[in-house]
């Protein structure tokens, strides 16, 4: 039912944990799943130079969130706005509509995240 490169970011989550010295954390949920996202960032000059995640939910929210941190690592808060719920899906070959709301969730958490940034 999962694709390999899901199945790979499941198993073996990149930048899980909690994030010392974060710049900003945002937590979202999704009502109707339940699944919940807690991100992390540390910015220095304009660059996010970590990202750590948090997720409590299915196989595919916890893999999207593993895509997710790698996709910001080491990109300008201006590289990052460019995140969408597609390119979260792209990365991990394509999610089917049953389970695309993961990266719904991750998109969401990123711009509660760009939020409390620019606050």
């Amino acid at each position: 039912m999962y694709s390999e490169i899901v199945m790979e970011h499941f198993r073996q989550p990149h930048n899980v944990g909690e994030l010392e010295g974060a710049t900003a954390t945002a937590e979202v949920m999704n009502p109707v799943c339940g699944d919940i996202l807690r991100l992390s960032v540390q910015v220095e000059d304009g660059r996010i130079v970590r990202a750590r995640f948090k997720t409590h939910g299915c196989v595919t929210s916890i893999a999207a969130s593993s895509v997710l941190t790698d996709w910001l690592s080491g990109k300008s808060l201006a590289e990052a706005r460019l995140l969408t719920p597609e390119r979260i899906s792209e990365s991990l070959g394509g999610l089917p509509q049953a389970t695309f709301h993961a990266a719904q969730l991750c998109a969401d958490g990123f711009a509660a995240l760009l939020s409390e940034i620019e606050r």
